[in-house]
């Protein structure tokens, strides 16, 4: 989106008459790249759909405290971030089970052929993301699928560029080391 088009939405947000509508423009701009940043996170179509259905009411019930420092984008984002953490800390927390469970978990959604529908290169990378901590698999996801510079990722984040960097060049590393182990 234009930084001339966002600067109007922005205006538009603070008038009654014109939020919804403004608002509206939103939800069709970013729908698609917020969803499938949520649904690498949490691999489920279901849980996508859900966890962007609540973003975007929380982007809505938090409009008016929207004061246009960071961009749509950038806030949207974050609060899609905050939804997924918070998601999978819940089903940790509901399953009793600890975090390389749930990554295991994952990866057996991964594996349910109703789920993934990309080829073997494509489920290997998948499988190797998995394999990431989770502040590395939301930095490289956001990196290298939503081709976002360091700046807006540490807008995000709310980390430093340099850690930033760091943390996608040993994304990168780990996931160069499970392809050459798993060949």
């Amino acid at each position: 989106m234009e930084e001339n088009q966002e600067k109007e939405l922005i205006r538009q947000f603070e008038d009654p008459r014109t939020c919804r509508k403004a608002f509206e423009v939103v939800v069709n701009s970013f729908s698609e790249q917020i969803y499938w940043q949520i649904r690498r996170m949490v691999l489920s179509h279901e849980d996508a759909n859900d966890l962007l259905q609540n973003t975007f009411i929380k982007a809505w019930t938090n409009l008016d405290s929207f004061r246009g420092e960071a961009r749509i984008s950038t806030w949207l984002y974050r609060i899609a971030v905050n939804e997924c953490i918070t998601f999978l800390n819940k089903q940790k927390q509901m399953a009793g089970i600890a975090l390389d469970d749930v990554d295991g978990s994952l990866l057996r959604t991964l594996e349910a052929p109703e789920e993934f529908s990309g080829d073997e290169i494509q489920k290997k990378l998948q499988e190797a993301i998995l394999q990431l901590p989770d502040k590395q698999r939301l930095v490289f996801n956001m990196k290298y699928y939503q081709e976002m510079k360091y700046e807006e990722i540490s807008d995000v984040l709310g980390t430093s560029v340099g850690a930033l960097k760091a943390s996608y060049h040993y994304a990168v590393k780990k996931i160069e080391d499970f392809f050459a182990n798993n060949d």
